[in-house]
């Protein structure tokens, strides 16, 4: 099985920084597109910026410019640099690795993190 495990949110002022880290671990023969979700109190789950192991990136428009998205492939590590921030990037973020286990059958599955509470003052 796959582990994904995120780390870095807390409370933060408006115009203020937070770094996100993600690990997938376990029986991973490699891992894809790697990725960052955001869901508000009420709302549904959006993408937040996400990675392939290639390094193309797509990120949504209300981030573009304020945050960077890098991955570490040897570490199966995904990194969310959040500068900027406001009241309305309030959220939970989530992880989640796209991941192909070790084993005769090498299918893909998406793997999610527990998520991790990034809170903005105003």
């Amino acid at each position: 099985q796959v582990q994904v495990v995120e780390s870095g949110g807390g409370l933060v002022q408006a115009g203020g920084s937070l770094r996100l880290s993600c690990v997938a671990s376990g029986n991973i023969f490699s891992v894809n597109n790697m990725g960052w979700y955001r869901q508000a109190p009420g709302k549904q789950r959006d993408l937040v910026a996400r990675i392939t192991r290639g390094g193309t990136i797509d990120y949504a428009d209300s981030v573009k410019g304020r945050f960077t998205i890098s991955r570490e492939n040897a570490k199966n590590t995904v990194y969310l640099q959040m500068n900027s921030l406001k009241p309305e990037d309030t959220a939970v973020y989530y992880c989640v690795a796209s991941a192909v286990l070790a084993g005769p059958v090498l299918d893909e599955y998406d793997y999610w993190g527990q998520g991790t509470q990034v809170t903005v003052s105003s």
